[in-house]
């Protein structure tokens, strides 16, 4: 009976990739799931073997209140556990918001322009570094595309074909994600609760993998968009409209540009609280950009525009992620199921987990099962139970797929397909550009992870 259950469930997981890929809501599709694999797996204990439960205690339970003890774990104590990453949530879309008001971010673009000059390649050479630089600090599809309508313009004013300006422009911003602290809070709770694993912070990880990780996405981004541009014909199409626009706005004061990354440096060199970062940077940059010179009631309404603001850009993200620790806790009570089914195919070494994942990044689009922000959620619940790896180590396996291929790289991430549709370039175009980026970025990030993080790298950083 257990192999029967295991089945059904495996075909809900393929079900779940296919509900993804076809783009449908997530956290709907989440919370189907989720009441799916309640469902199956305490229900088959009534006629699983009695070996089979003797081996598994955490599909144990007496009566009513033990079902009711495992529905509430579920359905409230899991939601209730990832309180301090929506909080982060929150807050770093404040800040984004705060640096696009007062002229931070975009100030920052147009310097580096300046600095670029004529050139198109060392221009998109900048505004790589630049925006991977905003994008450690800045999160969510309204800081991208608030970002985007000035750097895209900028590029294609200068000769850049539109395809390549957006192939490019993607790629820095998911490299700056690798050092996101909000994102890191983000992806570090599907694995560990925030009380768990204290040593785990985002200053370890930095300087373990995701230094390693920033650099190789945006070099490769770099690189491939100069071959890209030296095979291509220039285009002009948007210069001059946008450039003026771009001129006339008022720039940010020189010493305000810092600003930015002052929340990562902090939590990377000091464990500085996170939010703590937001709020000093947050309020510095609206002093001292000249933001704050209302009066009281008014400067309060700034401040609380900015917020709504900020949480209206993450409003999807913070009900997936409501929906999404349900489906992490209801993983542990479908895995013994899965084990049956897929213990002896799934990897068990970490060099054999590199190797398998980066033949099938291709899996990371269209939210497939590798991603986090897809069904890859059922994929590390699968991969955790059947083998035992270090949570560092499947952070930087999983964190691959999500961030180089699906927010770099995939047509179904909400700003790339803003992008397309601002540009007017054809999915197939981008992503005849994307996909060999994320392929050799993810395969030299994976030969990073195994060399830092696994066998090779456990004797080095122990």
């Amino acid at each position: 009976m257990e192999y029967l259950v295991g089945i059904i469930l495996l075909l809900s997981f393929f079900a779940l990739a296919f509900y993804c890929i076809k783009g449908y809501n997530l956290m709907i599709g989440f919370l189907i799931i989720t009441v799916i694999w309640t469902v199956l797996p305490l229900a088959g204990t009534m006629f699983v073997s009695a070996d089979f439960l003797a081996e598994n205690e955490i599909l144990q339970f007496s009566g009513a209140k033990g079902l009711v003890s495992i529905l509430n774990k579920i359905y409230q104590s899991a939601p209730e556990g990832w309180g301090t990453t929506l909080v982060n949530v929150c807050w770093g879309a404040w800040f984004g918001r705060v640096l696009m008001d007062t002229g931070i971010a975009s100030t920052l673009i147009r310097k580096t322009v300046e600095l670029g000059g004529d050139k198109p390649m060392v221009t998109i050479a900048l505004l790589n570094i630049v925006t991977a630089l905003i994008f450690t600090a800045m999160t969510g599809a309204g800081p991208v595309i608030a970002i985007g309508v000035i750097v895209l313009p900028i590029l294609m004013s200068l000769g850049v074909p539109k395809a390549i300006a957006m192939f490019s422009f993607m790629g820095s911003v998911a490299a700056g994600i690798y050092l996101n602290p909000v994102n890191f809070a983000q992806y570090r709770a599907f694995y560990i609760t925030p009380d768990e694993m204290p040593d785990f912070t985002l200053g370890w990880y930095a300087f373990h993998w995701g230094y390693a990780a920033l650099l190789i996405m945006l070099v490769v981004t770099t690189v491939l968009a100069g071959i890209y541009l030296a095979k291509s014909k220039t285009s002009h199409a948007w210069a001059a409209q946008r450039r003026n626009a771009a001129s006339e706005q008022r720039n940010a004061l020189m010493y305000t540009l810092i600003l930015p990354i002052v929340p990562v440096v902090l939590k990377i060199a000091f464990d500085f609280s996170v939010i703590g970062g937001f709020v000093i940077s947050g309020f510095l940059a609206l002093f001292l950009c000249g933001r704050m010179k209302g009066t009281f009631s008014e400067n309060c309404q700034l401040v609380n525009k900015l917020y709504y603001d900020g949480v209206v850009d993450t409003a999807p993200l913070v009900g997936f992620l409501l929906t999404l620790p349900m489906f992490n806790s209801v993983a542990s009570y479908a895995s013994p199921y899965f084990k049956v089914i897929l213990g002896n195919v799934m990897p068990k070494s970490e060099l054999t987990v590199c190797i398998v994942f980066a033949v099938l990044l291709f899996m990371g689009l269209f939210r497939g099962p590798m991603t986090l922000v897809g069904c890859g959620a059922a994929t590390l619940g699968v991969l955790s139970n059947v083998a035992s790896f270090s949570v560092p180590f499947l952070y930087s396996v999983f964190a691959i797929p999500t961030i180089t291929v699906n927010i770099g790289s995939c047509i179904t991430q909400s700003w790339v397909a803003w992008g397309l549709a601002y540009t007017k370039v054809e999915s197939k175009d981008f992503l005849k550009l994307s996909i060999p980026n994320a392929y050799i970025t993810g395969v030299l990030q994976y030969i990073a992870v195994f060399v830092m993080l696994g066998g090779l790298g456990a004797a080095w950083f122990a």
